[in-house]
């Protein structure tokens, strides 16, 4: 079980517009790649605000929750209902294991040592930046693989999803729109729906089985600093689209990539 949580953010960094703030910039280094942008405002959250590795994990994924919940009306309304309606069996497929990998992982981290978390979320932190570049740089083809492999690989790539998503407290957008393309060949813009339709309940797993451990205090002690700087992700993710193409992939990736590096470092190195 992890001790020492913080349960408040430092006083230096507690003001509105500074949370505000660093919630915008995170959203507009996600927006400008399509995503919502949790995997930077997790280091943020421990090396800025200093919350503990739980604490911060807890946090992360009530303001992807919210993020998320904001995201899915517009995602769907920019790709007809039944065009991703058809899509079911496939984000049933996903959700058949990432639903159990996020009640996994969740579980896993509240058992684990805050010195071990640290280190699991720098390794993870390194999982995304990778998979950043592979998914930004490279043209992702299809597996093509027969219904008797995609079924099981689906529930097994939902479940390390769900378990990666759960313990980073992120919604896995950018490990699900991958793999949808992979697996079942649909195009990155359908991918984008369905990854949403499989974070949501996947992301609500997750945060029942928080919600049974002492640390989900933290969620409590700090309801306006979640609001606040989930709002400011929201505005910040809406400027961030309005730059996608903006800066050239081949600058702005590397670029990313880097900052998820140094907060793997970062973390890694934390006491």
């Amino acid at each position: 079980m992890t001790t020492g949580q913080n349960l408040v953010p430092l006083r230096s960094t507690r003001s509105a517009p500074v949370v505000f703030g660093a919630g915008a910039a995170i959203g507009v280094l996600g927006g400008m790649i399509g995503l919502g942008g949790a995997e930077f405002r997790l280091p943020l959250l421990i090396g800025l605000f200093g919350f503990a590795a739980l604490s911060a994990v807890i946090l992360n994924k009530a303001m992807s929750l919210v993020v998320v919940l904001v995201a899915l009306p517009a995602r769907l309304a920019a790709v007809p209902a039944a065009e991703v309606a058809a899509r079911w069996p496939v984000a049933l497929n996903l959700l058949a294991g990432s639903l159990i990998g996020a009640w996994a992982g969740a579980s896993w981290a509240v058992r684990m040592r805050t010195a071990s978390l640290y280190k699991v979320l720098a390794g993870l932190m390194v999982l995304m930046a990778a998979a950043l570049v592979v998914t930004h740089t490279t043209t992702l083809g299809t597996l093509d693989l027969p219904l008797w492999a995609e079924v099981p690989s689906g529930v097994v790539a939902g479940f390390g999803i769900g378990v990666v998503a759960a313990i980073m407290g992120v919604a896995g957008g950018e490990l699900l729109i991958p793999t949808i393309v992979l697996l079942f060949g649909e195009d990155v813009r359908t991918a984008g729906s369905l990854s949403l339709l499989v974070s949501l309940p996947t992301m609500l797993v997750a945060f029942a089985r928080y919600s049974r451990d002492g640390s989900f205090a933290v969620l409590g002690a700090n309801v306006r600093f979640a609001m606040v700087m989930a709002a400011g992700s929201v505005m910040g993710a809406v400027g961030g689209a309005l730059l996608l193409g903006v800066f050239p992939d081949a600058v702005l990736i590397p670029a990313l990539a880097l900052i998820l590096l140094v907060s793997a470092v970062k973390l890694a190195r934390h006491e």
